[in-house]
């Protein structure tokens, strides 16, 4: 069995190398020439853990930009293409219909499967399982549950794996994620339909965000009760009853990154098209704006002495490379606002993406250090 893997950007090229590993003959592709090039030089530039290791240690793995011979010499067909966030809330998913385009300008495939790993709008697999099925294709919704600094972790310690399609076993795609656990986790798996499987995914992150935000309103409600000291043993009684859980529980910055937001819109959105008010997701979304206003007054009022900041990190989790909706980020601009001087501990991959519009228009008080013995004065570290 031979396994396409279309879009092979930070999530693609991880399930791709992680078939790999487990014996499969993969065949994957990408639109950018350059990085293609690098891939089958088995060179790559990120950040992400394992991946370089991966990379290096493939033998059965090939890289392409066309994408019509992956649908062609492969039986399942997964596609990880981007699907980037509209005004409303909504994903864009012209890149999924680029690739049902290819699908469409070829002779009927018997047999084969498409697994559609990237987010979209519950409904929008339905509608291409009805173009292409005339094809002879089966189309699957698996999307996968990661955080970005940990991708290939995550998919080797699944808590669940989630397929979509008509209900009904698939154990081919079983047997492949049963592989690239480790030895000691079982996922559990779900099916479902594929509608309801997209509902799923934004569900859970919307969840998530939920609880993100609850943990920050208690931590505020604490510290204006002069109780801070208090914010980490309260919240980790909480998290002791096991109808909430400890994870995701902890006071700090608001949720950001490149997924978290943008599935809390999207699910908002669709309840607001399917008649359903979900005053929740937006009131989760205002909170973490507030949050983010109240910690620039929080750190303000604690550095008394007026030192520089010094952060480290303002991506918007440590250990990325993303600033996508980066909590910290912002903290950091805010203080800049202000006048204060700011320290940062960061790579120059970060720095590169901040410059213009941050490094540029604060010359002389952004100092961006690689470790402690370059910060030559007293500074007041911003850390929750």
């Amino acid at each position: 069995m031979k396994i396409g893997v279309i879009g092979v950007g930070r999530l693609g090229i991880c399930v791709a190398l992680l078939f790999e590993n487990c014996g499969y003959d993969i065949l994957a592709s990408d639109s950018r020439e350059s990085y293609i090039r690098d891939l089958n030089d088995k060179k790559i530039d990120t950040t992400e853990p394992e991946v370089q290791r991966y990379l290096k240690d493939s033998t059965n793995i090939e890289f392409t930009t066309n994408n019509i011979r992956v649908i062609k010499e492969c039986d399942i067909i997964y596609t990880f293409v981007a699907t980037p966030s509209l005004e409303d809330g909504s994903y864009d998913v012209s890149a999924v219909w680029k690739v049902v385009d290819d699908i469409r300008s070829e002779l009927p495939f018997e047999g084969k499967s498409l697994v559609i790993g990237c987010t979209t709008n519950p409904g929008d697999c339905d509608k291409i399982q009805k173009e292409v099925s005339s094809l002879g294709m089966d189309v699957y919704y698996n999307p996968e549950f990661i955080a970005q600094g940990s991708i290939i972790k995550d998919l080797q310690t699944a808590d669940i794996v989630l397929i979509g399609g008509n209900g009904h076993r698939v154990p081919v795609i079983e047997k492949m994620y049963e592989r690239i656990q480790l030895g000691y986790v079982i996922p559990s798996i779900h099916y479902m339909s594929t509608r309801a499987a997209e509902i799923v995914k934004i569900a859970i992150n919307t969840y998530l965000t939920t609880k993100i935000s609850y943990a920050n309103v208690l931590g505020e409600v604490l510290i204006r009760s002069d109780l801070s000291d208090e914010v980490d043993s309260v919240l980790e009684a909480i998290g002791k009853d096991s109808r909430i859980g400890s994870k995701y529980l902890k006071f700090g910055y608001g949720f950001g990154g490149p997924c978290f937001p943008r599935d809390n819109r999207a699910f908002a959105a669709y309840a607001s098209k399917v008649g359903v008010e979900f005053n929740i997701g937006e009131t989760t979304d205002n909170f973490n704006n507030e949050h983010a206003k109240f910690l620039v007054d929080y750190f303000v009022k604690r550095n008394v002495d007026n030192l520089p900041f010094c952060f480290d990190y303002i991506t918007y989790k440590k250990g990325t490379d993303i600033i996508t909706e980066s909590q910290q980020l912002r903290l950091c601009e805010d203080l800049l606002e202000l006048g204060y001087k700011v320290y940062v501990f960061e790579q120059k991959c970060v720095v590169d993406q901040i410059y213009d519009k941050i490094v540029s228009k604060f010359p002389g008080r952004i100092i961006f250090v690689y470790d402690e013995s370059h910060v030559t004065e007293d500074v007041f570290p911003v850390k929750l």
